[in-house]
Parts: C-alpha cells; structure tokens; sequence
C-alpha cells in the first residue's frame, strides 16, 4: 500500500506540475488513504489480539483467555486486583471487582463448564466454575480457563488478579 503511494507521488511529480490545484486533490487523496490504511490495520489488530489474566491463589496460577465483550475488558480496565474469594455452592468461586461490569455486547453463560469464566450480573461478581453448571438469568460469559483449571477448587484467601502480557 504505501509503495503504491509513494508511487503515485513520484508519478505525480515526474509528470511535471501544472495544475497545483489538481496536486493539492491528489495529495489529500492519498494522505486520505494512507490515514484509512493504518485506522484500518489497527482496528484489526485489536481484533485479533487475544485477552488473557491470571489469577494466583495459594502458589497456585490459573489462567483464563477473555471474550472480546465489553463486560470482558471493563474487567481488564480494573487489574490489577488483590481481592478476596469466596467459595460459593458446591461449583464455583467467585469474587466481587471494586466497579460493577457492564453487560452490553456480553453474551449469556448458555452452559457454563468447568473453567468458565463468568459475570452474575444481579450480584456483581466474577465467577470461576470448577465444576460444570449450566446456565442462570442474568449469567454473562467473560472467557474460559487455558491452564490451571484443576486450582480453581482449592482458591482461597486473597487472590492476585492481573493481565498477562
């Protein structure tokens, strides 16, 4: 792309300058693309690029690879967390971000497994299931486990929250 342009200036000037007003056209077209170009290669970027935490717990790291929803990254925007985690039924674990997420562009938990990582929007809690769940109204998806998934049971105490890079 940016040979092309580089190209069609060089084209532009070899030909001789005549018209400055025509020149003047052409240079906006081409500083246009070249503007819509890079917008374009960087929204794909952020497309592609991969969300990951971790979260450590007793020496104990898990690591979970996010959604690209907004519930996902206004969670990313609240790391790093040293946070509290509580157990809660006999299935998940789960703890409460300083900022409630919101859930817009979020799909729902249709069928939460173990290593789902989850938003309950009525509570405002992320939660991390160790055993396999199902759905619940109200029940976002946030990401799934890529390692470490057989810690998530034994998670207590202060848990270290943070992005990996």
């Amino acid at each position: 792309m940016i040979l092309y342009i580089f190209y069609n200036i060089n084209r532009t000037f070899t030909k001789g300058v005549k018209d400055m007003r025509g020149l003047t056209k052409k240079l906006i077209s081409i500083i246009s693309l070249v503007i819509l170009s890079i917008s374009l290669n960087a929204s794909d970027l952020k497309k592609d690029e991969v969300m990951k935490i971790s979260v450590e717990s007793n020496g104990n790291i898990t690591i979970y690879e996010l959604n690209n929803s907004q519930a996902s990254k206004e969670l990313l925007s609240q790391l790093p967390l040293n946070i509290k985690v509580e157990s809660y039924s006999h299935d998940e674990k789960i703890f409460y971000p300083p900022n409630k997420l919101s859930t817009s562009n979020t799909p729902l938990a249709k069928n939460a497994v173990t290593g789902t990582l989850a938003y309950y929007a009525p509570w405002g809690d992320v939660v991390m299931f160790y055993k396999d769940f199902g759905s619940a109204s109200g029940l976002y998806e946030l990401g799934k486990v890529v390692s470490g998934k057989e810690y998530i049971n034994s998670m207590s105490g202060i848990i270290e929250v943070k992005i990996i890079d």
